[in-house]
């Protein structure tokens, strides 16, 4: 029957063809809240129980990518009550190791991306020195002293001549 040794998640899948997991009750799913709203049931998110004995329903990881097919019971004590029909195969997708995912989408080479840095640096740069060059010529000509300005006026009070 449902959750008994025979049909332990750690026998499955090469001594039990299934296993019952998510033993729960019916507070632990309500009604949903709102129209278009679902609640989801996630096969096999409980790694610590994965190689514990004691707990046949463990929601443990599945072996690999399948395919598999699920169906849903409702139990009074340990005898169903209701079930669904087996859904169609489901196979799941397999992630990949971290080493085979490509760092760069494959279109910009290593040296690109440093050429590129570099030389937006040195327009920053570039950038830097107009404007501090626009500021300091500025102000010259708000005032400021210059070797172009008009020299001052001078009156004196006194000549004599020999």
């Amino acid at each position: 029957g449902p959750g008994t040794p025979e049909r332990a998640f750690q026998g499955f899948p090469t001594n039990a063809s299934a296993y019952m997991t998510l033993n729960t009750t019916l507070l632990n799913y309500p009604c949903p809240a709102s129209p278009g709203d679902i609640t989801v049931l996630r096969v096999g998110s409980e790694t610590s129980c994965a190689k514990d004995e004691s707990r046949p329903t463990c929601n443990g990881p599945l072996p690999g990518p399948g395919p598999y097919r699920v169906k849903f019971l409702a139990l009074e004590g340990s005898e169903p009550v209701a079930e669904t029909a087996w859904s169609k195969p489901i196979t799941l997708r397999t992630a990949q190791s971290s080493d085979r995912i490509p760092t760069t989408d494959g279109r910009h080479s290593a040296g690109m991306i440093a050429l590129t840095s570099i030389l937006s640096i040195l327009f920053a740069i570039l950038l830097a020195g107009l404007v501090a060059m626009l500021v300091f010529w500025g102000s010259d000509a708000c005032g400021g002293s210059s070797t172009f300005s008009k020299p001052e006026a001078v009156t004196v009070q006194r000549y004599n001549t020999h």
